[in-house]
C-alpha cells in the first residue's frame, strides 16, 4: 500500500484507503431515507435501491473498494475564508457559488486520475478487474470513506476528517483484489450541532439525516422544477449549491488547500454579482461554464436560481436596476422562469 499511496499523492490525491464490500449494516438507513421521500425528485436513488449498498452486485467480482480523497479548497483562498464567505452571503447583490464549483468539473478531474491510479496498480500487480467512480453511479461514497479511514460521517452527512475538515471530493475504485483493509476512524462531532443550526432551510432533520427536498444544494442543482415558494427567501443569494454547514464546522479550520490548479477559482466566479450573471446570454453561459460542474444544470435552472436570488436582493435593497432587469427578461421567458420572475418582482410590491 505504501507504493500505491505514493502514486496517489503524485496524482493529486491526499489520502487513500481500502474498504470491505459488506455494507449490510447501512441498508436499513438507506431504505428508511428513501421511504421518507427525502431523495425528492432524484428518482435514480430509488431506482438503484440496495445496489448502492452492495458493491459486488454493482460490479460483479468486486471484493474491495479503494477510496480516495482529493482536496478542493482553492489554493489562493486567504486565511479566514469562512468569514469572507459568510460576508458574501450577507451582500444581497453578490452571487454565491459553492466553493467546489468555482473551478473545473471535479467529475472530469477525479475520474481520469482514478483511472491512472488503477493503471499504475495494474503495472505493479498485473491485470485485474476494476471500475472507477466519482459521484457518478449508485455508490455509498461517504459510507465507504468512513469504513476505510478517510474520515467519519458528520452530522451534516458529509465525510469529515480531523486533518482536512470536509472540503474534499471522494472517488472510488472497485477492484477484484483482496487488498488489505485500512482501519476506520472514530467520529469527533461530539455534542456540536453547528451544522444543524446554521442550515438556512433546516434541511438537516436529524443527526446524519438530510431531507434533500429542503437542501439548497439539491434545489439549485438537482431539482428541475419550481423551487417551493417557502424556501426561496431562505436561499438568499445562493445560486449554485450551499456551503453553510461546512463554513460553520469547527473541523474546517484544518481544511487543506488543493494541490491541483484545476480547482483554482475561475475569474468569473471570483466576485460575481447577480446582475452581472443575469446579463449572460445562453451562449455566454455555455462558454463561461465550459468544463465546469455548473454547466450540468443548464441555462434554464441557472436563470431560475438567479431569479430567486434577485428577488431576495430586490426585497432587501430595493435597487431599481434589479426590478428593471427582471421585468425586461419576463417577456419571452419560459413558464418556469416567468413564475420565479413574478415571485421576485412581488417581493417589494
Amino acid at each position: 500500500m505504501a507504493g500505491l499511496r505514493r502514486e496517489a499523492r503524485e496524482l493529486g490525491f491526499s489520502q487513500i484507503g481500502v474498504a470491505d464490500v459488506d455494507l449490510r449494516s447501512a441498508e436499513p438507513g438507506l431504505l428508511a431515507w428513501l421511504a421518507q421521500g427525502f431523495h425528492g425528485s432524484m428518482h435514480y436513488m430509488a431506482l438503484h435501491g440496495l445496489k448502492r449498498a452492495r458493491p459486488g452486485e454493482l460490479v460483479p467480482g468486486t471484493v474491495r473498494v479503494i477510496t480516495a480523497r482529493m482536496d478542493y479548497l482553492p489554493a489562493a483562498l486567504p486565511e479566514g475564508w469562512q468569514t469572507i464567505e459568510f460576508e458574501r452571503l450577507r451582500r444581497p447583490e453578490a452571487a454565491t457559488v459553492s466553493l467546489y464549483a468555482r473551478g473545473r468539473d471535479y467529475h472530469k478531474v477525479l475520474r481520469a486520475r482514478l483511472q491512472t491510479l488503477a493503471d499504475r496498480l495494474g503495472e505493479r500487480l498485473g491485470p485485474f478487474g476494476h471500475r472507477v467512480f466519482t459521484d457518478s453511479a449508485p455508490v455509498l461514497e461517504v459510507e465507504l470513506a468512513s469504513r476505510s479511514g478517510i474520515g467519519w460521517r458528520g452530522k451534516h452527512t458529509l465525510a469529515l476528517s480531523r486533518e482536512a475538515g470536509s472540503m474534499f471530493f471522494l472517488g472510488e475504485i472497485y477492484v477484484d483484489l483482496a487488498l488489505p483493509l485500512t482501519e476506520p476512524v472514530d467520529a469527533h462531532c461530539g455534542s456540536c450541532r453547528a451544522c444543524i443550526d446554521v442550515c438556512p432551510t433546516q434541511a438537516i432533520v436529524g443527526e446524519r439525516r438530510v431531507d434533500a427536498r429542503r437542501c439548497i444544494s439539491y434545489l439549485t442543482i438537482e431539482h428541475d422544477g419550481p423551487i417551493p415558494a417557502e424556501l426561496r427567501a431562505p436561499m438568499g443569494n445562493r445560486i449554485y449549491g450551499c456551503d453553510d454547514c461546512q463554513l460553520v464546522c469547527p473541523w474546517n479550520k484544518y481544511a487543506t488547500r488543493a494541490v491541483l490548479p484545476d480547482f483554482d477559482t475561475r475569474e468569473v466566479f471570483d466576485a460575481p454579482t447577480l446582475l452581472g450573471l443575469w446579463a449572460w446570454s445562453e451562449a455566454e453561459f455555455l462558454k463561461r461554464t465550459e468544463g465546469s460542474a455548473i454547466r450540468r444544470i443548464g441555462p434554464a435552472r441557472w436563470r431560475r436560481n438567479l431569479a430567486v436570488a434577485l428577488g431576495n436582493a430586490w426585497r432587501e435593497q430595493g435597487d431599481p436596476a434589479v426590478a428593471q432587469a427582471l421585468q425586461a427578461a419576463r417577456y419571452g421567458a419560459s413558464e418556469l422562469l416567468r413564475e420565479h420572475i413574478d415571485w421576485a418582482l412581488a417581493q417589494r410590491a
